[in-house]
């Protein structure tokens, strides 16, 4: 059974051409760092066909197949959030063949999938979708000058945590008990909203936001804000979203 990488096919042909020098097996062993088996192997190859390359078939076999590996990108493709340990059951059944998990994850890399942590995106229901759509498809031909009198505005929230609330500690099995080990949470930690704004003239200043967001807040803040910075931006804007 083959250990290892084959010979390259440059190194066997050195090995050859010493040996039809009269170079001895042990001298090329040594000269070119290899064992004298190997080196004994490939000139015995070389006698009794003449030819450097390597014999097809040599390793154990891949316990999946082309067809195989095809299959099992399509049902990760079609379950992406499916653990490794799910994929293995459902392939063992599938094809009716005895793998581990081990086996599967090196299929799924070699079928150039990887195992990512998702990223957070905001659902969006079916209604919000086609505001979306609609929205986009009634702006789809403005101008560039029409989109430079457009001021662009978000908040975000940030919250007031304490310690490190990692998803992942390194511990023994027995201190999952250790307090040091727990992933800390507060039930209503401390939080703070901050405004902000931005338009083709440039950035407007960072805000912080006091009380509930609801649309009415919003306009009667927005008003407010815009009448102490309407010098340096707001007054060459003449439209608002957000």
């Amino acid at each position: 059974m083959g250990r290892g990488s084959p010979i390259p096919p440059m190194l066997r042909r050195k090995i050859v051409e010493q040996y039809q020098k009269g170079v001895s097996q042990r001298k090329i062993a040594k000269s070119l760092k290899l064992s004298s088996s190997t080196v004994h192997n490939i000139i015995q190859r070389f006698r009794e066909s003449e030819t450097i390359s390597v014999r097809k078939g040599q390793g154990r076999k891949t316990i999946l197949d082309a067809c195989d590996l095809r299959a099992l990108r399509r049902h990760c493709i079609t379950y992406r959030n499916a653990t490794v340990m799910e994929i293995t059951t459902w392939a063992q059944e599938y094809f009716q063949k005895t793998l581990s998990v081990n086996t599967i994850h090196r299929a799924i890399r070699r079928r150039r999938l990887k195992l990512y942590r998702s990223k957070k995106k905001p659902y969006l229901n079916m209604i919000q979708k086609r505001r979306h759509f609609l929205w986009a498809k009634a702006h789809l031909k403005w101008t560039v000058a029409k989109w430079k009198t457009v001021l662009w505005s978000d908040e975000s929230k940030f919250e007031v945590l304490f310690g490190k609330l990692g998803r992942h500690v390194i511990r023994t099995k027995e201190d999952k008990d250790n307090p040091s080990c727990y992933q800390c949470s507060v039930q209503k930690p401390a939080s703070l909203v901050v405004w902000g704004c931005m338009s083709a003239c440039g950035m407007g200043s960072l805000h912080i936001w006091k009380g509930t967001i609801n649309a009415e807040s919003y306009n009667l803040k927005l008003e407010e804000i815009m009448e102490a910075a309407g010098v340096e931006i707001m007054l060459r804007i003449s439209l608002y979203m957000h």
